[in-house]
């Protein structure tokens, strides 16, 4: 299916980015009501791929190639497959919510906004491309504001927790780019694009000690960004200092570029590496499970058990990329969604909370249910899904993961489901001492979410939990034909 549909992610932030530039500084309204344009019009367009994507085709479709630079072998080659078009919905889902959870910002709003639509973009370009040289491209250009926003409007050592940011996802960057070139050099087409290259591999596929030197550059390159231990120290404290919409997106969104890429270049273009290679990071997957999900059980800062909690997720991703079959990677990408809007949310409620109380230690807290019951219950919701409880998409998720992870890894998924144990504890402790007990007087008032508007954003993000959650085989049927063709790739 050939359509100019897919640019338009591109062009709808880009050109109301675009317009920012020539709109004065002191026009914050304007200049809110633009962002909130430009990033809502790609979600209503994400939720119209997601539902004209043909699962029963499967493959790439809506694609789009644009020459660039021929001698290379680089085009801005666009498409989608089920799992792609999945993370679309998910990056227009939170960032809308973010965009609009972003209304506190008071300082430098023009600029506030033109990074936060830049990070945006960049986000929509890496899961469109097709073309590797592009996909590292929106890849940094999605992760080049992040320094700049938490160094600006973040909280607490920001400075610090933005350059500790930096320097180890330029770090990760920078490895798994050895690996992409190298992957380039090696198989000989010369070419970028990544359909060509998965067509040739697959008649062609790189000798065996070849792949086995690529691969890990590519995994633990990406690893950073996905938070792999013992790589993962930079986010939680990153998390803590950062705004709340970078927050949302960086756990919720960013974090699943680095699994999105492992999948594509990795386990996609060399299958015999990977059975190398994924028992150390299947051992690995554990350790993130367990010794980020003990490190927030001792955390009394919110974001903090937030920051440790999502690492700790992290790992039932890389435990269901290593079990080489069906279930498990249609339980990783699920988890990939669910775990992005559980994660968005919960940020975003943070933010709220934070916000109106000025403090995100436990001790400080109490009882807030019943001054913001509707915030409240949100959060004890998302905690619960965090906790892998029915009803929510987790639930199916990492059901999933552990199922497609029995056969090979059994130990290791006994263990990951004490995980599941010690989410439940960390979660239960923090509703117990924030939002239950008596109201602290000195929070007596604090102001609820109490119009439709105000409520529709997180509203969003709890629907979309719960609908997947209760009715998961439309995701499972949508994203069913890739995730078929990645498990036959890897027997």
């Amino acid at each position: 299916m050939i359509s100019p549909v897919l640019s338009w992610f591109l062009l709808f932030p880009s050109l109301f980015l675009a317009c920012l530039f020539f709109i004065p500084a002191n026009q914050t309204l304007l200049i809110r009501r633009m962002a909130i344009v430009g990033i809502t019009l790609p979600f209503l367009l994400a939720l119209w791929v997601f539902s004209a994507y043909d699962a029963a085709i499967g493959g790439y479709q809506f694609v789009e190639a644009h020459r660039w630079a021929d001698a290379l072998g680089i085009s801005c080659h666009l498409g989608v497959d089920g799992i792609n078009s999945l993370m679309l919905l998910l990056l227009g889902a939170v960032s809308f919510v973010a965009v609009f959870v972003s209304a506190d910002i008071k300082d430098r709003v023009k600029e506030y906004y033109i990074l936060l639509l830049i990070t945006v973009v960049g986000t929509y370009g890496a899961f469109l491309s097709l073309d590797v040289f592009f996909f590292y491209f929106f890849h940094e250009i999605a992760a080049i504001p992040v320094f700049l926003m938490m160094a600006i409007w973040g909280s607490g050592n920001r400075e610090y927790a933005a350059m500790k940011l930096t320097l180890y996802l330029i770090a990760g960057a920078a490895l798994a780019l050895v690996g992409l070139i190298a992957l380039y050099l090696a198989t000989g087409i010369y070419s970028f694009d990544l359909v060509q290259i998965q067509q040739h591999l697959a008649i062609n596929p790189l000798p065996v000690a070849v792949q086995n030197w690529i691969f890990p550059l590519i995994v633990f390159g990406f690893g950073v960004t996905l938070t792999l231990w013992p790589f993962h120290t930079w986010a939680p404290q990153g998390y803590a200092s950062a705004p709340t919409a970078i927050s949302m997106l960086h756990a919720g969104v960013l974090k699943k570029m680095g699994a999105y890429a492992i999948i594509r270049f990795a386990l996609q273009l060399m299958p015999e590496a990977a059975h190398h290679w994924m028992p150390l990071i299947a051992a690995l997957a554990v350790v993130n499970i367990l010794f980020c999900g003990l490190v927030a059980l001792t955390q009394r800062d919110v974001k903090y058990v937030l920051g440790y909690s999502s690492c700790s997720h992290m790992g039932y991703i890389l435990l269901g990329l290593a079990a080489f079959n069906i279930i498990g990677i249609n339980g990783v990408v699920l988890l990939m969604f669910a775990h992005g809007i559980m994660a968005g949310l919960a940020f975003a409620l943070e933010g709220y909370i934070t916000a109106q109380t000025k403090t995100r230690n436990l001790d400080e807290l109490g009882g807030l249910v019943k001054a913001m019951p509707f915030i409240g219950t949100c959060f004890i919701m998302v905690a619960l899904a965090s906790a892998g409880v029915p009803g929510f998409a987790n639930f199916v998720a990492e059901i999933l993961v552990l199922l497609g992870a029995w056969d090979q890894y059994r130990w290791h998924t006994v263990l990951a489901v004490l995980g599941i144990v010690i989410t439940a504890i960390y979660m239960l402790k923090t509703i117990r001492l924030a939002f239950q007990g008596p109201l602290n007087p000195a929070l007596a008032k604090l102001s609820d979410a109490a119009t439709f508007v105000s409520r529709t954003p997180y509203l969003i993000l709890l629907i979309l939990l719960i609908i997947v959650g209760c009715f998961p085989s439309f995701i499972l049927k949508h994203i069913g034909t890739s995730t078929q063709t990645i498990a036959e790739r890897l027997r």
